[in-house]
């Protein structure tokens, strides 16, 4: 897909070119526009869009102090010594004042920054519902094109908001942990559902057996289809790296098993149905704002009673759509 030169930034003549390569800089670079949402960000997300659709996303969710961060360095190593790349997206909670992701690029994950088939970074929820911000969605895309033939996305500990991930990732991985109270009861009515894979991490502590025990009683009891993947629960313990080896092991049983029955294409269409769907909205949002001409002039006719907020709102839809 060609582009006008004018939807380039003067220095981005050929960053597509570098994103496709998997040049670390291109891509880099190219996550910033896509986090600042620069003007020409838009036509370079479209450039690489033919290009995705390869990767395998993989997701990994779960309630704060689960130790998402030291089970996805665990499995970018495992990954490593099968010969992929991968490209890792922490999603942090935003700095109430830059906006940014707080972490930045995960400390525990530096030992695989010099790696040159694996590329790191943190990016802002940017106060999203569901933890995820559009910006985490073009994220994964563009690591996508740059040919990482994993990607794995793990999300902040949100909670049950966190459902999102489903949209994004085509394996979901679910991590609870012993100790922390009542978190499958806490989470089960919402994050627990969305799980491919569940993941019982630091599992050599008091009361693991009877976390297995519990979330195997929330499987047993969730509705299941004929041919639908069965569920299974993974024991680990990231931190001395037991358990890694087989749980990538089952992220690549369910990728086969998404390719072998059409369901890797399903997640392809729930992926494009949420970015589209985002998109619309930003693009509706866009002209609902205060010192925006139409918008301003709409609010005047409502002061005035010249019309009424639905019919002013409807008037705003149906005009010309701006960029976004």
């Amino acid at each position: 897909m060609s582009l006008a030169p004018s939807a380039y930034m003067a220095d981005d003549s050929d960053i597509v070119a570098r994103v496709l390569d998997g040049e670390h800089g291109a891509i880099a670079r190219m996550l910033t526009q896509v986090e600042r949402r620069t003007p020409a960000v838009n036509d370079l997300l479209a450039a690489l869009h033919h290009a995705t659709g390869r990767a395998h996303v993989v997701g990994v969710t779960g309630p704060a102090g689960s130790g998402k961060s030291t089970l996805v360095a665990g499995l970018a190593a495992a990954y490593r010594r099968t010969g992929r790349s991968l490209g890792i997206l922490a999603v942090d909670p935003s700095s109430v004042i830059t906006g940014g992701a707080i972490l930045g690029d995960r400390i525990r994950m530096s030992d695989l920054g010099s790696d040159p088939d694996v590329f790191i970074r943190s990016m802002a929820t940017r106060g999203a519902l569901g933890g995820l911000s559009r910006a985490v969605l073009d994220g994964v895309s563009v690591l996508d094109a740059a040919g990482m033939d994993v990607v794995i996305l793990e999300t902040v500990g949100v909670g049950q908001a966190e459902v999102d991930v489903i949209s994004v990732a085509q394996t979901i991985a679910v991590v609870s942990v012993p100790g922390l109270g009542d978190e499958v009861q806490a989470i089960k009515a919402g994050l627990l559902e969305i799980a491919d894979i569940h993941v019982v991490n630091k599992s050599d502590r008091p009361g693991a057996d009877r976390t297995v025990a519990e979330i195997r009683d929330v499987v047993r009891h969730s509705p299941h289809r004929e041919g639908q993947w069965k569920v299974p629960i993974q024991q680990t313990v990231a931190s001395s790296h037991e358990g890694i080896d087989d749980l990538m092991r089952i992220f690549d049983d369910h990728a086969a098993w998404l390719a072998g029955n059409g369901a890797r294409t399903d997640s392809h269409r729930r992926n494009a149905a949420t970015r589209i769907r985002w998109a619309a909205e930003e693009l509706v949002l866009g002209r609902f704002r205060t010192g925006d001409t139409a918008f301003d002039a709409a609010v005047e006719t409502v002061v005035s009673r010249q019309s009424d907020p639905v019919s002013a709102a409807r008037k705003l839809i149906a005009g010309p759509i701006a960029n976004c």
